[in-house]
């Protein structure tokens, strides 16, 4: 299904009056107050009573927000000097089927507040608010994968960058913000076209190219490298180009993380969403390990959640609008289930693969984050390659650790035939992943010294004293570095 060649030139026309209304989530947010929570819930009507004004935000809420329909001649004042008929026209807009002098979206337009102000995306309507079925080459809008991605990547300036499986743009467009060029790819002719609108309605720009996978960039490189491709675990068919790969089961996730080191400047970096299967005679670990090439690349995999088959295959198949328990919806859970359950699949566990191009053997880093936390990865990835290098070059010994202040210390106490009886030690940080390590009281007592005063052989000497241990070098060491690697500590 290709798009009105006239959407791009509309939309180029279009962001200046987005920007002017003040079309952001906050505003949308502040306009709608206590009933912001039905733009998530699919509930059009208070949206629309919440919305009623005439002016340029309250009508753009109702005709896109809302995908409710509007009289013409408030749109033509809402967009102007773009008409209702010009939008009609490029597919943006349609006539409402039962009022002509009304029309409503026929496509998705919602904005997106980044921490350096908001864009705006165009995608195919989601459903949510005027319930409708998917088509083949359905383009999602700004779903929480992308929002996920988003909040992981890196925003330090980058020559260029690489977004893989653009969707609508998402991606490729925030990059802008930090990239001097940016290119984005998709094997889908009808995404491409959505990512160059949702460039034109920015703004900003961007390569845009089709075809399959790394195809369309071979042999080129780029600083930063993103991707949410089509991850979903499955059975080698393509229903839905946004979700679908035609691989068998994590096989894209595979060719991505594969194919991604080879397309990676010196020092660049890859953010990726990807989803690994679970199989009792295989850790999760080994398998996306066995992924990435011996030499050249350090990487840090965070398993974030994990999910049984059944509930994993019903919520894709409500996704897209059937339900696994009738009719078309139950014969697809049926085959989708049968066909994880031969290939031996306990679990589908889903994350974050992020890539550095690095000299030397490669090293892989995989760790479970499956605790709820608030602050963004994007600023956590650079921290962890950094620190991973310093582990690799430093004297542990003479480095002087200074703890730091956003770490709290918890003892955890149950009730005893005596009182209270201690059962654990924990350290947690306060910020970023929110990391908590298991310590002992030895390893408290080392922390409680590692003020940035004495060295790490110091302080191990002066433990060994006051416990009347000896031999804590190894333990202290494996300890520091654990908490160093996820910014408790910072060696001086």
């Amino acid at each position: 299904m290709e798009l009105d060649p006239g959407l791009t030139p509309l939309c180029r026309r279009l962001g200046p009056v987005l920007r002017a209304a003040g079309l952001s989530e906050a505003a949308v947010a502040e306009r709608l107050g206590d009933q912001y929570g039905c733009l998530s819930r699919g509930e059009p009507g208070p949206v629309e009573a919440a919305a009623c004004g005439d002016d340029p935000l309250d009508v753009l809420i109702r005709l896109f927000l809302a995908a409710a329909p509007v009289p013409a001649a408030l749109v033509d004042s809402a967009l102007g000097p773009v008409t209702a008929d010009e939008a009609v026209g490029a597919g943006l807009l349609e006539r409402d089927p039962d009022d002509p002098t009304r029309v409503r979206a026929a496509l998705s337009l919602r904005p997106l507040d980044l921490p350096d102000g908001p864009q705006w995306f165009v995608s195919d309507l989601d459903g949510l608010m005027r319930p409708h079925p998917q088509h083949r080459e359905h383009v999602l809008g700004v779903g929480h994968a992308s929002q996920s991605l988003l909040r992981a990547t890196p925003r330090d300036h980058a020559g260029t960058v690489l977004d893989l499986g653009t969707g609508c743009g998402v991606h490729a467009c925030s990059a802008t913000r930090f990239a001097n060029a940016v290119t984005a790819t998709d094997v889908s002719e009808r995404a491409a076209g959505f990512a160059a609108a949702s460039a034109a309605l920015n703004g900003v720009d961007i390569e845009v190219l089709t075809g399959d996978w790394f195809e369309p960039v071979a042999g080129r490189r780029f600083d930063l490298l993103l991707a949410n491709p089509p991850f979903v675990v499955g059975e080698g068919r393509v229903e839905h180009t946004y979700r679908d790969s035609g691989l068998d089961l994590d096989g894209a996730s595979e060719l991505v993380v594969r194919g991604a080191p080879e397309h990676l400047s010196p020092g660049g970096t890859a953010v990726l969403l990807a989803s690994w299967v679970h199989r009792e005679e295989q850790p999760w670990q080994t398998r996306v390990a066995s992924w990435l090439p011996a030499d050249g690349v350090a990487a840090w995999v965070l398993q974030r959640d994990v999910a049984d088959p059944a509930l994993y295959v019903g919520t894709w198949l409500r996704d897209e609008g059937l339900d696994p328990r009738t009719g078309e919806g139950r014969i697809k859970s049926d085959r989708w289930l049968a066909h994880l359950a031969r290939a031996g699949v306990t679990g589908i566990g889903f994350g974050f693969v992020f890539l550095r191009a690095a000299e030397g053997p490669s090293e892989v880093v995989c760790e479970e984050l499956a605790h709820p936390f608030e602050d963004p990865l994007g600023s956590e990835a650079p921290q962890h390659f950094s620190r991973m290098q310093v582990l690799r070059d430093i004297d542990l010994d003479a480095a002087r650790p200074v703890l730091g202040d956003d770490v709290a210390l918890e003892r955890v106490s149950v009730a005893g035939d005596e009182g209270w009886d201690e059962v654990a030690v924990r350290v947690t940080r306060m910020s970023g992943p929110r990391w908590t390590h298991e310590i002992d009281d030895d390893g408290a007592r080392l922390l409680a010294g590692a003020s940035g005063s004495l060295t790490v052989e110091d302080l191990v000497a002066l433990l060994e004293v006051a416990t009347g241990q000896p031999d804590l070098t190894q333990p202290a060491h494996r300890l520091l570095a654990d908490l160093y690697r996820h910014g408790f500590i910072t060696l001086l």
